[in-house]
């Protein structure tokens, strides 16, 4: 009996937080070993689905990189990188986008969909269907310089950045109670495939839909501090400081940069969470203690 009344309570705690979001949009950018443990898959999926039922709207942006190097190795290709940006040229985009959009994606929708149930389903979206993610080819002076990184001389080929989301596709399919699940490949005017980078494809998603969250689930307890001790919230002055002094670093600075960005466009807040905690996403948003760090305007 007294573990019945623990449950209760939990579900009770979690009440307010059901209320406050009833009807809102969360973005969840999916990457690192919740892809990849077939435990941590299953609880994602569950609490996305769960997320749907208690009339929450998820909307699911994942990477895929280290499948795409393996199979560029299984075709003899070595992948290249420069300044943490995957070098792409046409073949590599082929192949890029049969992973991302073919393999991965449709993993992700049946997975979620082995655990809805009648009247809600994952769907899943390249950036090339419908024009989702208008995109064009990275400027990148702007986005090496800004990053603090020196600005590589060679082409780094069919890389983009998104010019306009199609969000009208996203929410006919929210209304129709479907679970959008999307691979962040751009389209170009010619319909020419980009890769886009997940972390920046899911802030730009989240900014035009005026997400009430975006999380992103990663390999980290979040973001830390100079002494390595986790920041519970995360202000934008006291992002760019540790950008500045060289505690925010290398794969952390892109994710932060497009949190802020996001809250720019109208997100309500982002999430820089534990993807290897089971039941992650439920943690952060339905108790008070959280399990990483909340970044805010």
């Amino acid at each position: 009996m007294n573990d019945a009344i623990e449950k209760a309570k939990i579900l009770q705690e979690a009440l307010p937080y059901i209320r406050e979001f009833h009807g809102k949009i969360f973005v969840i950018k999916y990457g690192g070993s919740a892809m990849h443990e077939e435990e941590l898959r299953e609880s994602f999926a569950k609490d996305v689905v769960l997320l749907k039922y208690v009339g929450i709207n998820p909307v699911v942006v994942h990477g895929g990189g280290p499948q795409i190097s393996k199979t560029l190795e299984v075709f003899g290709i070595k992948p290249t990188f420069v300044n943490g940006i995957r070098k792409t040229d046409e073949l590599t985009m082929h192949i890029v986008e049969m992973v991302l959009s073919g393999d991965i994606n449709k993993d992700i929708v049946a997975l979620i969909n082995r655990f809805s149930g009648k009247n809600i389903y994952a769907v899943g979206l390249s950036g090339r269907d419908g024009r989702l993610l208008k995109a064009k080819k990275l400027d990148k002076e702007k986005y090496f310089s800004e990053l603090g990184l020196p600005v590589p001389k060679e082409d780094i080929g069919y890389v983009g950045e998104i010019t306009d989301v199609n969000e009208e596709l996203i929410h006919t399919l929210l209304r129709h109670n479907f679970i959008p699940v999307i691979a962040p490949i751009g389209v170009g005017e010619r319909g020419e495939a980009y890769n886009i980078n997940a972390d920046i494809a899911a802030a730009e998603i989240a900014g035009e839909l005026k997400a009430e969250k975006l999380i992103y689930l990663t390999d980290t307890r979040g973001v830390k501090d100079e002494n390595g001790e986790l920041i519970s919230t995360l202000t934008k002055e006291k992002a760019e400081k540790l950008i500045k002094d060289g505690v925010i670093r290398e794969g952390m600075i892109p994710k932060v940069k497009s949190a802020l960005k996001a809250l720019e466009k109208g997100v309500k807040k982002v999430h820089i969470i534990d993807g290897r905690v089971r039941h992650s996403i439920l943690l952060e948003v339905f108790t008070r203690e959280g399990v990483g760090t909340e970044v805010v305007a």
